[in-house]
């Protein structure tokens, strides 16, 4: 996968040419290596008519207005020298309709910026393809200066932070830090301002507000109409419980100093004056369960790790967060990627695993780049092993390598069985199981996988202890859960707090209800495969087994809002095309089945024998959901049953006026 990566890098696709070097290089047939190339979406074997611009077609961007942008795209794309290629998540799912190009991704895009963005697209073809014009930190040690925070996660950035700094870092005696996000997205750029106070929010703030902010005293924290208040005094921030998230926003997330300074490795350094089974007990009674759908008991993974005799055992970390409304691994990444680390180490120790990966989604540039960059830190430091380095950790005798691995467009490969056939360097498709990965994982070894969200829970409970993680929480959902709201809402963004917290108070009183300022109709909970809610069920609190009692699934904590102009028959339809398009092919119910989904919702749009095709739909969503291999067509027919039980009349109107049916659809 890197060398396919650095080919199509170097010359924009990878030439038919190039797969008999490639399959004589890693002792592979001709067909292994076309099977896959051609397997993932990301790589191409003709090369683009012009610069490549891709376009968000998930559900958080639909309910923003996402198929009009689609639209536009596509027209624009048949008569200019551009690529338009349709992805389903950017991860800026609070800030859709999404775009990205050259490396940056764009938020809240309209027919307009559709232009404005395929345009500049074509006149930057032949430079860089990445474009960077981020501040980092000036020199720590110059004290005198006023220290003022603008963030470099992605979504400040589509929002324009880099040219806020820019703006800033001219200014003399002012030293910019590019921090994460607070997760406040609708104000980004959010700005802030080192004071004796505390740090001074003020956002949004454009690069053209820079002038009058600085006129009205912004470095000690004056009166503008963009100042907010003490950043940590708003009811956003007042309101959570951010254990997980407590540093992003906080801390220069390329600085280990910061990190440190900000009680970083105190985890690490408790978990290696222990034995590896004291750990994995901490953990275990924690009562952790995996952030990543499935909410399996964590220490029940790393136990069985531990317990399975192996030479070599891996951490491989799941961010191929590719579910729409879910950004919150992305945002850990950019805000706080030595947490991640820290938590693979304290796994690595607790299991006897000495190497990792983190297998990113290509859709991801900045979160790639924070994790290599902090990777290298981690190594100069050493905290981690390098090439070469033979100290073990920390002084311990630890030896532990860390590895980035990046996707190639391919949904399934959040998947766990199907990341790893990914890492491997082959197509990703499912395995069947058992054998557990905990058992026979990567390469055939005993593997701790789990998502971002899962490792980087580590550190606070080995820091804390696990008596403190466990009296957070509701029943068996214990900790905190990291919710993110998005699609058509007013104020979205990441909000972490204790599980019980309801759907209701997260979509209306946080979220300010709809962006539209339309009545909520609906929100979608765990991702594209999750049940669509409907308002009589808000109430719900945030816990797996009450969702679970509602046929409902939390999955990674994603929540996209559409208000009343919503249609759920073609919500249902988007189901199953995704899972159409996105099946990795193995079993017959997932990859026939959401074909035939498609087919028959199409001819329920058409009002043909309406009744007749919905009762063959109920019984294929049946079939799918207990035949299928995995999650991606046992899953599907959840958003299809929910939107059929809560929003039965959609599926009566005939034809249905709003829908077309299509690729596009």
């Amino acid at each position: 996968m890197p060398a396919l990566h650095a080919v199509q890098h170097h010359a924009g696709f990878i030439d038919r040419g190039y797969i008999p070097l490639l399959a004589h290089t890693f002792n592979l047939s001709v067909a292994e290596v076309h099977g896959v190339i051609s397997f993932y979406k990301d790589f191409r074997t003709v090369a683009p008519k012009g610069p490549v611009v891709q376009v968000c077609r998930a559900e958080a961007c639909i309910a923003r207005g996402g198929k009009a942008v689609e639209a536009r795209a596509l027209e624009l794309g048949a008569t200019e020298s551009v690529e338009i290629e349709e992805v389903f998540c950017l991860g800026l799912c609070a800030q859709g309709p999404a775009m990205a190009s050259n490396g940056r991704v764009f938020g809240n895009v309209d027919a307009a910026g559709v232009e404005t963005i395929i345009g500049d697209a074509i006149r930057r073809a032949g430079a860089p393809s990445v474009v960077d014009n981020r501040v980092d930190a000036d020199d720590h040690s110059l004290n005198d200066c006023v220290t003022v925070y603008v963030p470099r996660d992605a979504a400040a950035r589509a929002a324009g932070a880099d040219d806020v700094a820019a703006a800033l870092a001219t200014q003399p005696g002012v030293r910019v830090v590019r921090n994460g996000s607070r997760g406040m997205l609708w104000l980004e750029p959010l700005v802030e301002v080192a004071t004796a106070q505390g740090r001074i929010a003020y956002g949004p703030v454009a690069a053209t507000d820079v002038p009058s902010l600085l006129a009205a005293g912004l470095l000690t924290g004056g009166d503008h109409a963009l100042r907010l208040g003490l950043t940590d005094a708003l009811p956003w921030m007042t309101a959570q419980r951010r254990v997980t998230f407590g540093r992003v926003g906080v801390v220069d997330p390329r600085d280990a100093d910061d990190y440190l300074a900000h009680g970083g490795m105190v985890g690490l350094r408790a978990a290696l004056a222990m034995q590896p089974g004291d750990v994995v007990a901490e953990v275990t009674d924690s009562g952790l369960r995996g952030r990543g759908g499935a909410a399996f008991p964590t220490g029940i993974k790393l136990r069985t790790v531990l317990d399975t005799p192996s030479s070599q055992k891996y951490i491989v970390c799941n961010a191929d967060e590719g579910d729409s409304g879910s950004f919150a691994d992305r945002m850990l990444m950019e805000g706080d990627p030595f947490l991640l680390i820290e938590g693979m180490l304290i796994a690595g120790w607790a299991t006897g695993a000495n190497d990792g990966y983190v297998y990113i989604r290509s859709e991801y540039p900045d979160a790639i780049e924070a994790m290599q960059v902090a990777i290298a830190a981690c190594e100069a430091r050493g905290w981690l092993n390098g090439v070469g380095s033979v100290a073990g950790v920390m002084g311990s005798e630890f030896v532990f390598r860390l590895h980035v691995r990046v996707g190639a467009g391919a949904y399934i490969c959040g998947e766990e069985t199907a990341l790893m056939e990914s890492i491997e360097g082959k197509r990703g498709v499912v395995r069947a199981k058992p054998p557990l990965p905990a058992i026979e994982g990567l390469w055939g070894k005993p593997t701790v996988i789990n998502n971002v969200l899962s490792l980087a829970a580590l550190p606070s409970i080995l820091a804390d202890g696990s008596a403190a993680y466990a009296a957070i929480g509701l029943g068996r959902s214990r900790g905190t859960q990291v919710v993110q709201v998005a699609g058509n809402v007013a104020r979205g963004g990441i909000f972490e707090a204790a599980f019980g917290i309801t759907v209701r108070e997260l979509v209306e009183q946080f979220g300010g209800g709809s962006a539209s300022g339309r009545p909520v109709r609906a929100v979608q909970v765990g991702g594209p495969l999750g049940a669509y809610l409907a308002p009589h069920q808000f109430d719900l609190p945030i816990d797996y087994e009450a969702f679970a009692a509602a046929g409902a699934l939390l999955g990674h904590g994603s929540m996209v809002v559409f208000d009343d102009t919503v249609d759920m028959l073609g919500q249902a339809r988007f189901a199953m095309e995704f899972c159409a398009i996105e099946s990795c092919g193995k079993c017959t119910p997932c990859r026939i089945g959401s074909t035939r989904g498609v087919e028959l919702i199409d001819k329920i749009i058409a009002g043909e024998r309406t009744d007749e095709h919905m009762a063959i739909l109920m019984d294929l969503c049946e079939v799918m959901a207990d035949a299928s291999l995995c999650a991606m067509g046992g899953f599907t027919p959840l958003p299809v049953r929910s939107a059929i039980a809560n929003f039965a009349a959609d599926f009566h109107d005939h034809p249905h006026p709003n829908l077309t049916t299509g690729a596009h659809a």
